[in-house]
């Protein structure tokens, strides 16, 4: 099946929704690359480690105790956490001021040290994102990935979205339509599926001139049960 055009997608999406007004605020906005910039290197720190905790927990008790968090963990500083030791980190993941969990405690030095070489190579991590091509967003899926712990899946694109970074969210309405018109066949994890989106996204965002957050949320909008 050919790749539908994207003012197709948003014709509908926009019916969908009560029309083109109502659609367009429902939108998300990225930040430019000089804000993404500017965000200090531990805020990606936690960031991660809260979606992290997130996955398969309920998302409104983890952000009830994210205080705490910031607390028993020194706001996230990186140069702190790589400093902790093992010792400790047991410690900490037994604190029950926090969800106790010492498998995903343990991605926050993993994380943090992920963090840390990027900021060693491009002078923070930050920037690093920040100067990421759109048009190769699923290559930072496949780092995130490879370099970080549990940042697989959909935690490492969410995680980008809600900093700011923009790019395409696979949800499940997304993914349904990228197989229903044939762009994917196979996992949606795979380098080729990933490879295939990526192309779709670049063709959308040259069409429509959009951020990829936003072209992903009207294909989420255009079917599926996002109804008015």
């Amino acid at each position: 099946m050919a790749r539908e055009k994207f003012d197709q997608i948003h014709a509908r999406a926009a019916e969908r929704k009560g029309g083109n007004a109502v659609l367009e605020s429902l939108l998300a906005t990225p930040l430019t690359a000089d804000e993404i910039k500017a965000i200090p290197d531990s805020r990606w720190l936690a960031a991660f480690s809260q979606k992290v905790f997130q996955s398969g927990m309920s998302w409104k008790v983890v952000r009830s105790k994210w205080p705490n968090f910031e607390e028993v963990f020194f706001g996230f500083d990186i140069e702190k956490m790589l400093l902790m030791p093992t010792e400790m980190w047991e410690r900490k993941a037994t604190d029950p001021a926090i969800i106790r969990h010492l498998g995903k405690v343990m991605t926050i030095p993993a994380n943090a040290q992920m963090i840390h070489e990027a900021a060693l190579k491009h002078g923070s991590f930050s920037a690093m994102v920040a100067n990421w091509p759109s048009e190769d967003i699923t290559g930072l899926w496949r780092y995130l990935k490879k370099h970080g712990q549990r940042l697989g899946g959909n935690t490492g694109p969410y995680t980008l979205r809600v900093m700011g970074k923009d790019t395409f969210i696979v949800s499940q309405d997304v993914e349904a339509y990228l197989r229903h018109t044939g762009i994917i066949d196979g996992g949606k994890d795979t380098q080729r599926s990933q490879q295939a989106m990526q192309q779709a996204f670049s063709a959308w965002q040259q069409e429509s001139g959009r951020p990829l957050c936003q072209i992903s949320q009207i294909i989420a909008f255009s079917l599926g049960d996002n109804r008015v």
